[in-house]
């Protein structure tokens, strides 16, 4: 990757204990608390979920916090249509210098743009990662961020600040 300006960052999502995916993202605010970054569809090709494709042209607004655990991502397609909210269950964002490091706890929440969809997802991939067993208070702090994140979903929405 080339180098990043001051206004970058590289997002580093990890996923037990392996980077799985890096990518370069445009750095919209940082208030010490809750960054916020937009980036491409990082991913190669179509990612098809069924209820929602990830694409070439799609953009993600992505908002990260360094006291909750979970990310919301804004997902736009390229005509700027707001496809829905995907969620990642995470441990709280770390950023050291230009990258941004998540940790990836398996648990995921779609909300589509009207709110009227609202899946939980994943969460037999996350009943099967040991978290439990290895860490117990992440794995609770995980379950109560997706029960926060549905509950957000199905009443005011989400607070983005």
């Amino acid at each position: 990757m080339s180098a990043l300006s001051a206004d970058d960052v590289e997002v580093a999502l990890v996923k037990a204990g392996r980077t799985k995916i890096r990518y370069p993202a445009e750095l919209l605010d940082d208030d010490g608390n809750h960054l916020t970054v937009r980036a491409p569809w990082a991913a190669p090709g179509v990612r098809d979920f069924g209820f929602v494709r990830f694409e070439a042209g799609d953009v993600f607004v992505e908002h990260y916090w360094r006291d909750r655990w979970y990310a919301i991502k804004e997902v736009y397609a390229a005509d700027g249509t707001l496809k829905g909210w995907y969620c990642d269950v995470t441990r709280p964002a770390v950023r050291d210098g230009a990258v941004l490091t998540v940790e990836d706890l398996d648990l995921d929440l779609w909300v589509s743009p009207d709110r009227g969809t609202v899946l939980r997802l994943d969460e037999d991939e996350f009943a099967q990662s040991g978290l439990a067993a290895a860490d117990p208070e992440a794995a609770a702090a995980a379950t109560r961020a997706l029960d926060e994140l549905e509950a957000l979903a199905l009443g005011e929405g989400f607070d983005l600040r």
